[in-house]
């Protein structure tokens, strides 16, 4: 198969013709129609990462496909041409149903990551993907917003994660991927004022359409405009940038009481004033990934039109396209999500 591989750092990525995957018992082989670039790539295949990728991986862990190839003990579950999007995780295959699956819940120290340089990711035309993990669509779900169902399940995660009220005011600190995410589920969930602190002009119009109320510039004091908008400060701040100092620099605006989740992943040390959160009281939640019960409800909230994804996707590009796009993305202008398409 044809598939897009890191070969060596700060090098574009290069496409080339490597082994087909072989599914275990356990596993499936899918085709490959919608995978996105997802941040957790890029900062891998950066020379200051402190989780540098393995040379010869292939990434991509948003996916969703076509099964072509069913392993033996999955016969009778699955079948060919049926179509999923994939949890990127293959279990060991030691206990049914997996009691581990989910970046979220613990993971099982003999199961795979997938795209993550593990066990090749889809970054490709085809990927070996473990039954447990295989989400079903519905028909009314196409394969590109199936691929949506991963960075949909992170913002859904880590608004769980945050015991938000019904009502409560909230901050998100970056509208990418996953800050719209967020966005999106907070305002679902029962969120009155979601306000988003972002930078850029194409990504504040955007937060608009994914459940932000109200914009304010993160060139001023925060608090202030958080005030003149809802009244008071906000109950939960959601750092969804992973930079050094923005976790600081949250508790610092937070007001009294505040819950700070956070949701981006910084690779680098990073320096907080402990005193603030204890004069505070602040609450600091760090999350991880996601459950299967979160792809169970995205996939279901996408399938019923009660949420529309279709507008995070800015570039749709091919195998071939997918080198350019990648390191395009390091020094992003206009895109959100960019999505391979086989």
């Amino acid at each position: 198969m044809r598939a897009a591989v890191f070969r060596e750092m700060s090098k574009p990525l290069v496409v080339e013709t490597v082994p087909d995957p072989e599914p275990g018992p356990h596993d499936l082989i899918l085709k490959v129609k919608n995978c996105g670039i997802c941040g957790s790539d890029l900062h891998m295949t950066e020379p200051t990462s402190i989780m540098p990728l393995a040379l010869g991986s292939i990434m991509g862990h948003e996916f969703s496909g076509e099964v072509i190839a069913v392993g033996r003990v999955a016969t009778g579950f699955w079948k060919t041409s049926d179509r999923v999007a994939g949890f990127p995780y293959i279990c060991c295959g030691d206990a049914a149903p997996c009691k581990n699956i989910g970046y979220g819940g613990g993971i099982c120290a003999k199961g795979l990551t997938i795209g993550l340089g593990q066990s090749h990711g889809a970054y490709a035309e085809y990927v070996r993907l473990g039954a447990n993990g295989a989400f079903r669509l519905p028909e009314s779900v196409s394969f590109r917003e199936g691929a949506m169902v991963e960075p949909l399940a992170v913002g859904l995660h880590a608004v769980d994660m945050a015991k938000m009220p019904r009502g409560a005011t909230v901050l998100v600190v970056g509208a990418g991927p996953v800050g719209l995410a967020t966005m999106l589920w907070a305002k679902v969930l029962g969120a009155r004022h979601v306000i988003v602190s972002e930078r850029a002009e194409v990504r504040r119009k955007m937060a608009a359409r994914f459940g932000a109320t109200d914009a304010i510039d993160p060139a001023q004091p925060l608090t202030p405009q958080i005030e003149k908008i809802a009244g008071k400060g906000p109950d939960i701040i959601f750092e969804c940038v992973g930079a050094p100092g923005l976790i600081n620099a949250a508790m610092m605006d937070a007001p009294r009481g505040c819950r700070i989740v956070i949701a981006g992943v910084c690779q680098h040390p990073d320096t907080i004033m402990p005193l603030m959160g204890i004069m505070k009281e602040l609450e600091l939640q760090f999350v991880l990934g996601y459950r299967p019960a979160d792809f169970d409800y995205v996939i279901s909230m996408i399938a019923s039109d009660r949420v529309d994804v279709a507008h995070m996707v800015t570039d749709v590009v091919d195998l071939d396209g997918m080198p350019p796009a990648f390191e395009a993305l390091r020094k992003p202008t206009h895109q959100c999500k960019v999505m391979l398409e086989n």
